[in-house]
């Protein structure tokens, strides 16, 4: 049996998936509002197929429960899958992290031995410098514990096929009991399965996400050289490195392609984060420094290819709001941040539009002075320019609308 704290993208996927193998999974969530959605058979967010998924095991092999002791008892694996937000330092926000580990301490009155895993991501050292003495402090059974982090590589808009084919399971553990539960937890899928030290598996996630990270921010400045010197066909030359037989036609190289920067959960929050871990140990990375800076600069540059040569009273339209296609993602989306670049420089009249993200962009920003419209067409018609900020498929018809001024902010055309 598994509980999972945090029902978001990670953490249903991770329930829905060992109720898809067979066990039997407790969820947990804080969340009021996600959890009657989820018990109504529905997803609280985008994801392709796991609708179809919750709806097969819901209260067969999946349960949305407030009952955390009772879900505890029951259970021999329990996984954290939680937010970790950084804060103005960058540094990985645990609060969440120790509240949910309360929870579960306080919940058990047993001697039974359980692994506790940590599927959210958390900097390198975390688990043997901070959750492990913290369980030692909180309890005098802690013989009765294995402590282990077990990092995800899902992407957002493909959760379900990443969990069902992932290309390599990481288990950061040192205890040998908690290994090999782990272990034999994932037996099932016939997927090869790391064992390596807690700190490992830590960095491992970041090791995969600053590199993606890295990669968008060379392609962006790169696209801003290009554009500095002119006459370069900026998408035709990325498409042609890409034909280069070392990337071996490899899923990598759609980040090795310039954007509007890489946004989201995942990448802003992990990238910050190690660079924050590595300064708090005494080394200031160069590289990754330039990478946060480049994509942190990347919207005003943006911004200003949006705006050039047109007047403060025109209407500029923005098509796409989440920080990619296939999700209703608006957490840190470029979209925002180049928004607010060109309110800033004094235009106010933005109409924008997303295939699924409306509702949730104009929910979390509330504040942000722009009219939503219900299609790409009508944002052309109220616009004077139109800039294509998310690469979803439909907007490569925008052209045929008319000759408008688009700017294509994503080489997509």
């Amino acid at each position: 049996m598994i509980t999972v704290f945090g029902l978001g993208f990670v953490g249903l996927t991770t329930a829905l998936g060992f109720s898809h193998l067979g066990y039997k999974v407790y969820g947990v969530d804080v969340d009021e509002k996600r959890k009657k959605i989820l018990r109504g058979g529905k997803l609280p967010f985008l994801e392709a197929q796991m609708e179809d998924v919750l709806k097969d095991h819901l209260n067969k092999n999946f349960f949305v429960t407030d009952d955390i002791k009772s879900a505890v008892a029951d259970s021999e694996i329990i996984y954290y899958c939680v937010g970790t937000p950084y804060g103005k330092d960058g540094s990985a926000d645990l609060k969440y992290l120790f509240s949910a580990v309360d929870m579960t301490i306080d919940a058990i009155n047993d001697d039974k031995f359980r692994v506790l895993v940590t599927k959210s991501t958390i900097p390198p050292s975390t688990t043997s410098e901070k959750i492990i003495p913290y369980i030692n402090q909180k309890t005098n059974n802690s013989k009765n514990f294995a402590v282990a982090n077990n990092p995800e590589f899902l992407r957002e808009g493909h959760c379900w096929e990443d969990f069902l084919g992932a290309d390599r399971i990481v288990i950061g553990c040192n205890d040998e009991r908690g290994r090999e539960k782990l272990v034999n937890l994932y037996k099932p899928m016939n997927i090869p399965t790391m064992c390596v030290t807690p700190s490992t598996g830590e960095f491992i996630k970041y090791l995969s996400n600053t590199l993606l990270a890295t990669l968008i921010s060379y392609s962006n400045e790169m696209a801003q050289v290009a554009d500095t010197i002119g006459d370069i066909e900026v998408a035709k030359a990325f498409k042609i490195l890409h034909m280069d037989k070392r990337w071996n036609n490899c899923n990598m190289t759609t980040y090795v392609y310039p954007g509007c920067g890489y946004g989201g959960y995942c990448l802003p929050k992990d990238t910050n984060a190690m660079f924050a871990q590595s300064k708090v140990k005494g080394f200031e990375p160069q590289i990754l420094k330039n990478v946060i800076s480049t994509n942190d600069n990347r919207p005003a540059t943006i911004a200003k290819k949006i705006i050039k040569n047109l007047d403060k009273n025109s209407t500029i339209g923005i098509l796409g709001l989440s920080f990619k296609p296939l999700s209703d993602d608006v957490r840190d989306t470029p979209a925002l941040h180049i928004i607010q670049e060109i309110l800033a420089a004094g235009y106010k009249n933005i109409v924008a539009y997303d295939p699924a993200a409306n509702e949730e962009f104009a929910k979390r920003y509330p504040n942000v002075p722009i009219k939503i419209l219900n299609s790409a067409q009508e944002v052309y018609d109220a616009a004077d320019v139109v800039a294509i900020v998310t690469a979803w498929e439909e907007f490569k018809k925008v052209p045929a609308f008319g000759n408008k001024n688009i700017i294509d902010c994503r080489y997509m055309l």
